[in-house]
């Protein structure tokens, strides 16, 4: 039996918002599912990096205790500064269970966020956060560690921005992913659910 007119007006459009979850999912999948047979973990591995005091880090450091993974840039314009800020609130609503917490802000801009550039812009935040860069090799290997991308993005004069992976990870005291936090409820219920997975 033909579809009535009014039948085909909705099924283009309900088409295209299927084929569009659809396709999130599989996205979603991609960036966060390992290679099958890699032995890798889905997120987070190794990194080589250099801290906001210029001190070189790496993942070891941070080897026993659980932290969070934020990667983006101090001239990020809003989606950083906005995150950091909800960061600090939600870490400091953990109490004394979330002590040993801590955030690593990693840039995507390297070229610019030297480790002054970054204890600077950090300064306005939560002390726990620490800022890491380092060369453009390691900075982009970091990046593939956590199966996020970045990518510049020209401007006027010479200017750039930067697109990137705005994921906030949440690794466990081994290591191991324990999935992505949601900054944008109230700080209280995000320390919570945080602390509830640790």
């Amino acid at each position: 039996m033909a579809l009535s007119q009014r039948a085909r007006q909705l099924a283009v459009p309900l088409a295209a918002l299927v084929f569009s979850v659809a396709v999130t999912a599989v996205a979603l999948v991609l960036v966060l599912a390992p290679p099958k047979n890699s032995g890798a973990p889905a997120v987070g591995g190794p990194f080589s990096l250099v801290s906001q005091e210029g001190k070189p880090v790496t993942e070891r450091d941070f080897a026993g205790r659980p932290y969070l993974v934020f990667f983006g840039f101090t001239h990020c314009p809003d989606v950083c500064p906005t995150t950091l800020f909800q960061m600090s609130e939600m870490l400091g609503k953990m109490g004394e269970k979330g002590r040993d917490l801590r955030a690593l802000f990693i840039t995507v801009d390297p070229e610019r966020d030297t480790p002054e550039v970054l204890k600077d812009y950090l300064s306005s935040f939560d002390d726990r956060i620490i800022g890491l860069t380092g060369d453009q090799a390691s900075v982009e290997a970091a990046i593939r560690s956590f199966r996020g991308f970045a990518r510049k993005v020209p401007g006027q004069d010479g200017d750039y921005t930067m697109e990137h992976t705005s994921f906030v990870y949440l690794m466990g005291a081994d290591g191991s992913f324990l999935g992505t936090v949601n900054m944008t409820r109230p700080p209280e219920e995000t320390a919570k659910d945080v602390l509830a997975k640790l």
